[in-house]
Order: C-alpha cells, then sequence, then structure tokens
C-alpha cells in the first residue's frame, strides 16, 4: 500500500493533512482531506467512452454528511442517511462551480465527484475543506483537468482577516465568503456581509486568494508524488475546421450587424439570429446533404460564432445586445399589496425578468428545524424560490426542487437576513416565497428586490431596504467591459456573473463565477462600485412606490404578544402533561410557546384578535404571579365545608375563607349563601411563612357597619384560647385531630385543598 501524506501549515497555527492511497483506491482517483478532527474522504470516477453528438461535460458533484461523523442517529422513520438535505446541496453546488470551468473544452465524458464527511467536530466547517479534497481526488486520477484549484473560507473579525474560521466564530463576522480559486485567477466567490464596504470585501478576496496558493502548490506536489502527472488520452469531438472557418466567414458579420440593432425583445432577438444560422444552411445544403453529423457541428460552429459576434459588439460598440449603454438598468416596475388575502405580496419587475413575491408571518412553531450532522437548530426567517418552466416559455415538468433553485432561494435568503428585526421586536416566523414569472437576466436578485418589498408591504419592521443587482463581464485582449443588469444572452457570452446585494450602507451579500483567466482587481473594483451605483437606482425606485414598512400589520395577520415570565413558573403554566397551557389554548383560541431564557420564561402568545391574546395573557399571569396580603381577587367557590369555603382566586391557587370573614356579622353557615362555583370579590389578609397558605375574607372589602363590637368568639366543641381577630385562637393541650387553617379541627372526611 502506498500512502501519500502531505501536510499544509495555514500559517494560522492550523494544519490540513491530504493523504492518498489508502481509502477507495478502485476510484480513478481517491483522497482524504483532515483538519482537526474533521476528515472528508473525496472520490472521483469517470468514463471513458461517450455517446453520439455530445458537446458538454456531464459533471455530478454530490457531498454527504454521515451521521455516524459526529456520533448521532439520523432523525425520521428510517433512521439512516437519505436523499441530501438544502446544507448539502449547497456544499455541493460550490464544488461544482469550482471544478467546472477547468475541464477541458473538448473533453465530454460523464465525471462523477463524491464527498463525504466521515469524521468531524463542532469547530470546522466542512464547507472550507470539500473542494480541496474534490481537487486532492482528481489530482490523484488521469482525468483531465486544468487544475488545480480549492477553496477556503474568509471573514472578517474586528477587521482582521481570518482563513478557515472556526464555527463559533462565524456568527460574529462582519464577512463571511467562500473563495475558490487557482494558484493564478480566482474562480468563484459566494458568501454573505453585514453591510461592509466594497474595499473590505476586496481585501478579504486577496487575503483568501494568499491561501488558496499554498493549497494549490501542496496539490501539485501531490500530483507528481503520485505520478498522475500525464492524463488519459481522450478524443471527444470530431471537428471539421474548414466547415467553421466557412460559417465564420459566412455569419460573423450578420451576427455582428444583427446584435448592434438593440433589439430589447428576447423572443425576437434569438429569432432573428435563429435565421441568419437558417439562411446560411439553406444556401448551402439540401435535405439530402444535410446530415445529423454536418447539422450537429453547424450548431457548434455557429453558436461559437454568434457568440464571438455578440461579445465584439459590445466591446467595440460599447453597447449592449437591446441597445443599453453599460452600466444603464432596464425599466423597472414595481406593485405592492397585489394579493388580497396574503399578509404581504409585491411584484418586481426589471425588464424580462418578474417575481411576485409573497411575505406569510406565522408563529414559533412555524420555524424550521435543522436537523443535520454537524448544524442543528432553527430557523425563523425561511426563504423559497421556485422557477416554472413557463418563465422562459418553456414546456417543463414540476418534478421537485433543482440544485439550482435552492442555491438562488439560498442566495437571496442571505442577502435579506441581515435586516429581518430580533425576535423581541418581531416574535413572527417570517417566510418569503419568489415565484419567477418571468426571466431573462438574474431572477436571483428580482427576489431579493420583491422579498424585500413584501417584507415592507407585510409591515415587517426591516432595519433598511436591500436592493440586488446581477454585474456580467465582456474581455478580449486589453479590452473589457463591465455590464450593469445582466441579461441571460450576456450572462451566458460574458466571461463573469457577479451578484451583489446590499443596503445604501454597504453589502449583505454576493455571489460570483469567473470565467476567464487573469481577472484583475482593478476589474473587480470597477465591477463593485458600478454594482453599488446600480442598487442606489434600484432603491431609488422602491421609493416611488414605499418608502418604509407599514406602521402596522394587515387586519387579518395573527397577532402575536410576547411577555416574559419568571422560569420557575413555566412548568405550573404548562401543567401535568400540557394539560394546563391546552386548556388556555383551547378556551382562548389561542397558540403558545414558551421557552427558557436565562432566569426568565418568553411567552409568545398568537391569536387573530386582541381580546383572545388578552384572555390567554391574564390566565398565563394569573398562574404566573405570587400573591401577596392585600391583593384583591374574583375568587371561584370550589367548596363549602362547616367553617367556610375553599376559594380559587387564580388559576391553581386556592385558600381557605373562614366563615367568620364572610360578613361582619355573625353567620351560622355558608350553605344558602354561597354555592360552588360562584364568583366572590375576596381580599388575601394573611399568608403563613411556613405553609405558605392563604386566608382569603370577603368581610375586609365590606364597609363596617357603624357602630360595630365585635362578638364574643364563637365556641363550637372542643376548647379555644382567646379569640383573636379574624375569630382564630392558638390550640390547646387535649384538642384531638389536625387543626386547619382558621382554628377549625377538621374531621376525616374533610377535603384538604391546601
Amino acid at each position: 500500500m502506498n500512502v501519500i501524506t502531505k501536510k499544509i501549515d495555514m500559517g494560522n497555527g492550523s494544519i490540513v493533512t491530504i493523504e492518498t492511497g489508502k481509502l477507495a483506491k478502485q476510484a480513478d482517483g481517491s483522497a482524504v482531506v483532515r483538519m482537526n478532527d474533521t476528515m472528508l474522504l473525496a472520490t472521483v470516477c469517470s468514463k471513458r467512452e461517450v455517446g453520439e453528438n455530445v458537446d458538454f461535460m456531464p459533471l455530478t458533484v454530490d457531498y454527504q454528511e454521515k451521521y455516524a461523523a459526529m456520533g448521532r442517529f439520523p432523525g425520521g422513520f428510517f433512521k439512516r442517511e437519505a436523499r441530501p438535505s438544502e446544507h448539502e446541496i449547497l456544499i455541493a453546488r460550490l464544488v461544482d462551480r469550482a471544478l467546472r470551468p477547468l475541464f477541458p473544452d473538448n473533453f465530454h465524458a460523464e465525471v462523477q465527484v463524491q464527498i463525504t464527511l466521515i469524521s468531524g467536530d463542532k469547530n470546522t466547517m466542512p464547507d472550507q475543506l470539500a473542494a480541496l479534497a474534490a481537487a486532492s481526488a482528481l489530482a490523484v486520477s488521469d482525468i483531465p483537468f486544468n487544475g488545480p484549484v480549492s477553496e477556503v473560507r474568509v471573514s472578517c473579525i474586528n477587521g482582521q482577516y481570518v482563513i478557515n474560521t472556526p464555527l463559533p466564530e462565524v456568527e460574529s463576522a462582519e464577512l463571511d465568503l467562500i473563495v475558490a480559486a487557482t494558484e493564478e485567477n480566482i474562480m468563484m466567490v459566494e458568501g454573505e456581509m453585514k453591510e461592509v464596504s466594497e474595499e473590505c470585501m476586496l481585501g478579504a478576496l486577496k487575503a483568501a486568494h494568499e491561501a488558496i496558493r499554498i493549497q494549490c502548490r501542496a496539490i501539485a506536489e501531490l500530483t507528481v508524488e503520485a505520478g498522475k502527472t500525464e492524463k488519459r488520452e481522450y478524443c471527444h469531438e470530431i471537428n471539421d475546421e474548414e466547415l467553421r472557418q466557412r460559417i465564420n466567414d459566412a455569419c460573423y458579420q450578420k451576427c455582428y450587424d444583427f446584435a448592434k440593432q438593440g433589439i430589447a425583445n428576447k423572443q425576437l432577438r434569438a429569432e432573428g439570429f435563429e435565421a441568419i444560422k437558417k439562411e446560411y444552411i439553406e444556401a448551402n445544403y439540401t435535405e439530402e446533404t444535410l446530415t445529423d453529423e454536418i447539422k450537429f457541428m453547424i450548431d457548434r460552429y455557429y453558436h461559437d460564432t454568434e457568440k464571438e459576434a455578440m461579445r465584439d459588439m459590445v466591446l467595440n460598440e460599447r453597447t449592449r445586445l437591446d441597445g443599453r449603454q453599460l452600466d444603464e438598468i432596464r425599466p423597472i416596475w414595481i406593485e405592492t399589496d397585489y394579493l388580497p388575502s396574503a399578509h404581504g405580496s409585491a411584484i418586481f419587475t426589471r425588464g424580462e425578468t418578474q417575481s411576485l413575491s409573497t411575505c406569510t408571518l406565522g408563529t414559533k412553531l412555524d420555524e424550521q428545524t435543522i436537523d443535520g450532522a454537524v448544524i442543528e437548530g432553527t430557523r425563523r426567517f425561511l426563504l423559497h424560490y421556485n422557477f416554472p418552466g413557463f418563465a422562459t416559455g418553456e414546456v417543463k415538468g414540476n418534478r421537485g426542487l433543482s440544485r439550482r433553485e435552492i442555491g438562488h432561494g439560498h442566495l437571496a435568503w442571505r442577502a435579506l437576513k441581515e435586516i429581518i428585526p430580533a425576535e423581541d421586536e418581531c416574535p413572527y416566523t417570517v417566510r418569503l416565497v419568489s415565484d419567477i414569472l418571468e426571466s431573462n437576466g438574474s431572477s436571483s436578485m428580482a427576489t431579493v428586490c420583491a422579498g424585500c418589498l413584501a417584507l415592507m408591504d407585510a409591515g415587517v419592521k426591516i432595519k433598511k431596504p436591500v436592493a440586488g443587482i446581477a454585474m456580467g463581464l465582456i474581455s478580449k485582449g486589453d479590452k473589457w467591459a463591465v455590464l450593469s443588469d445582466i441579461l441571460g444572452d450576456e450572462d451566458h457570452l460574458g466571461d463573469m456573473d457577479f451578484k451583489v446585494t446590499g443596503t445604501r450602507d454597504g453589502i449583505t451579500a454576493c455571489q460570483m463565477d469567473i470565467k476567464v483567466d487573469g481577472l484583475s482587481y482593478d476589474v473587480l473594483a470597477k465591477a463593485l462600485e458600478q454594482a453599488r451605483q446600480g442598487r442606489f437606482h434600484i432603491l431609488d425606485k422602491y421609493e416611488e412606490v414605499i418608502t418604509a414598512p407599514r406602521e402596522d400589520y394587515k387586519p387579518f395577520v395573527p397577532r402575536i404578544v410576547q411577555i416574559t415570565i419568571p422560569k420557575d413558573f413555566i412548568g405550573a403554566v404548562i401543567g401535568k402533561g400540557g394539560e394546563v397551557i391546552q386548556k388556555i389554548q383551547k378556551e382562548t383560541n389561542t397558540v403558545i410557546t414558551i421557552e427558557e431564557s436565562g432566569d426568565l420564561g418568553i411567552v409568545d402568545v398568537s391569536a387573530p384578535d386582541r381580546d383572545s391574546i388578552e384572555a390567554a395573557i391574564k390566565w398565563i399571569k394569573d398562574i404566573a404571579t405570587v400573591p401577596e396580603v392585600g391583593q384583591v381577587y374574583d375568587a371561584k367557590v370550589v367548596s363549602i365545608v362547616e367553617f367556610g369555603a375553599f376559594l380559587e382566586f387564580l388559576p391553581g391557587k386556592e385558600g381557605l375563607m373562614h366563615i367568620s370573614e364572610y360578613d361582619w356579622s355573625r353567620v351560622d353557615t355558608l350553605e344558602g349563601k354561597l354555592n360552588a362555583g360562584d364568583i366572590v370579590k375576596v381580599q388575601i389578609i394573611a399568608i403563613d411563612e411556613k405553609s405558605g397558605k392563604l386566608k382569603l375574607s370577603r368581610r375586609a372589602l365590606l364597609p363596617k357597619p357603624e357602630g360595630y363590637v365585635e362578638e364574643k368568639p364563637r365556641r363550637e366543641g372542643g376548647n379555644h384560647g382567646p379569640r383573636r381577630e379574624g375569630g382564630h385562637g392558638p390550640r390547646r393541650d387535649g384538642d384531638r385531630g389536625p387543626r386547619h387553617e382558621g382554628g377549625e379541627r377538621r374531621s376525616n372526611n374533610d377535603h384538604r385543598r391546601q
């Protein structure tokens, strides 16, 4: 067994180890990457044959976290790992976007990369090591790959850049990015920020790139030591260079001139370019001479010619395919409160991209539970993104969420989560749903804009409005053009897709994919500044429609009121088996949730109307109230006994009203004067220091009769000492049986209430 190990000193006290030759040796390439106790196994396999007329490389990247890696059981009925979670899909997408551009353009064999968390710890995030593991597996295989490439996490904490940040510190970071790069070029960026400046973001990219260079050099050394510098031979394309040149000569100028017309409608533009190709085919081929193989090559070569012509037109004419200037934003129209029954809704339309977003406000019971192998907890702000086929005029079956929908939704969630108010200010669980109804350009950025407007329409007191914009880049030699608010075609033909979201005070999220070598930081700085101006323009458009969140929620939004109670009373409010809280909810038509926070219980009470909430809150406060002498209550008669009555003055709290405390005049029996269930206003007149038993009085609340003279104490069998106020006397020797409050003996049949 030839085991090769490389150790990488990241310079911040952390050591990353790459090991190959021990596990999964039948894969084309495999490697184990370790940092602290976190270990990832990456494998890569590739087919050697390809089907006919294949002009792309089928790449699949999967990431899975084994629960055993953290010493845990999976949740659910089957107790085993099943389909990937959103968290796992997002990590797989990060790796995919780093690897995909680096395979040779003419390599079309199917490739599968699988990355598995086999050991984990609570401080080391596996996502920052996943691309390093995948690239290491490719490095020790014979699969053609223009690497090495790697990823790191970079955070900005107290103005300092930290590489591969420990998990407990990520939440406090002002900036949290995953950056992928080769030794020469940045390839991919994704992350979130707390309104940082463009300069801070550029500094983070530079710090991340320096760390990645160290890892790339280690991967290159691993390739040499494993003897995999020579990659497999392949032939996945049959080309006709003469045909390529003929198509370029016949169609390039026509494509250039057509692109120069600046046609804004996507469908008309597509039909025009298709007509140029059709004209060439009809002029040079008949049905007999146009074979499937020739048609396949014509499609590929014409696509390349069209792309080159469109790119050259933008660079030379400094204008866009739809006639806009380089930094011009397409027309925007906004409408809020569009859906009468939604808690909040907004339509955001920018050019031919449209999002209809809704905001729904729920209780704590609606929070999402996160039960991953590494990440656990709850989430009170959710954002879901849907992209149906009709948004681009296509026939496409709805077969569940695509990875693209999950990724775009997560980017928009990152953009908006920093502006959601704290729970004590907004106790709701908040869900945004963005349904893309049209798409030609960045629908994820339309989701950010529509989502922010829907929050404002719902009355959520967001900290600041957020807008998003997608930037593009076209470069050739020393010419380059940064494009604001890119079209779908410009994304396809361009060298960069750079999405930036933020407030007027800074960036909140970004996502960048770069498809060209040698992109300078000057170009990135230009793109960031152009993006800043673009989002300011969009924020101005917001203010033409809605300037601030609604003053109040809409009338049909369930109200939530949050109160606190002493932690010791949580059990009393819940009751045995939940019987008390269930009774409160049923009788007041409310939804109640309770959680501990320090020495307090945080209680959320939700209901459609204020009266129900107030009734439930009173009930809860009564349970959590500590009775004091002098307090007055409307008490319910529980039972009547010979010497008085037991009254419930608060939920679950009872006291004795002695017969002598019923009235100023003498009363021999309470029968006929009180019945079980009657309500009597009473005052607490004494609390026994030892037992905590309570003494209640109705008499204390009645006016004392004029000329009233205290009667001689009663003697009802047994020996009693001198009568005290309220008719209580000390117990004498010789009294039999236990003595109840009020000085009366109780028979064995008496029911003890306190």
